[in-house]
């Protein structure tokens, strides 16, 4: 299976065969549609105007769940479809929690234990003791300072047969990571952060784009 929102994560349409049917669930030559990994949720999608309701990585595969009455079989030639509005804040958060993660971790060494990104925000939860909100503001000096300055995102393999891939920014960090990300830092623009307490020693760290017109220069 040949994921293209790995090669341009910026593809909305596809025209693709159907490769396998069991059931109502499904697997294709090729996709556009993104699988639930490392905490960034599926894209919304279709197939021939069909509503995908969910799906499953198996191996390499993505393993499509359709309605029962599909009506799809092996060899068909199909037009799958992205809801680009949700796949492009999906993109901008999974990199920001990505960045803020970074960061957070290579400034005061807090260890990760949770990620979530969904289409309104990304939240990180962290094994900790003390109150995250208080280095808040020197996150963001440094997150927006990266932002400022557009630096070219790199994506691709470090491991092309098993399928691993990584994001790096020259000179701050290179990182496994096999979500969608979009090309430049100033692309994923300025966010806010929100602290919540799930639990007792930890912290958690929410998320949320800025929009544009109340964007505040670094």
């Amino acid at each position: 299976m040949n994921k293209i929102f790995w090669e341009n994560p910026y593809q909305t349409t596809l025209t693709t065969k159907v490769a396998s049917v069991d059931g109502n669930n499904v697997v294709f030559e090729d996709t556009i549609a993104y699988s639930f990994a490392g905490g960034q949720e599926s894209d919304k999608a279709w197939v021939n105007g069909i509503p995908i309701l969910g799906s499953t990585m198996q191996n390499k595969l993505i393993i499509y769940t359709l309605p029962e009455e599909h009506g799809l079989h092996v060899g068909d030639t199909v037009e799958m479809i992205i809801d680009w509005p949700r796949r492009y804040k999906l993109m901008r958060l999974h990199f920001t929690a990505e960045l803020i993660l970074e960061i957070v971790t290579q400034k005061y060494g807090f260890e990760k234990i949770g990620a979530h990104i969904a289409e309104d925000k990304a939240r990180i939860d962290f094994l900790a003791d003390t109150n995250i909100s208080t280095y808040f503001d020197e996150i963001l000096q440094q997150y927006n300072a990266i932002i400022t300055r557009d630096l070219p995102i790199v994506k691709d393999y470090s491991d092309q047969d098993n399928q691993r891939r990584f994001w790096k920014i020259e000179g701050l960090a290179q990182v496994p990571c096999g979500g969608t990300h979009v090309n430049s830092t100033g692309e994923v623009g300025y966010v806010t952060l929100k602290r919540d307490k799930p639990g007792k020693g930890k912290e958690r760290i929410e998320i949320r784009l800025v929009e544009p017109d109340t964007i505040v220069s670094a």
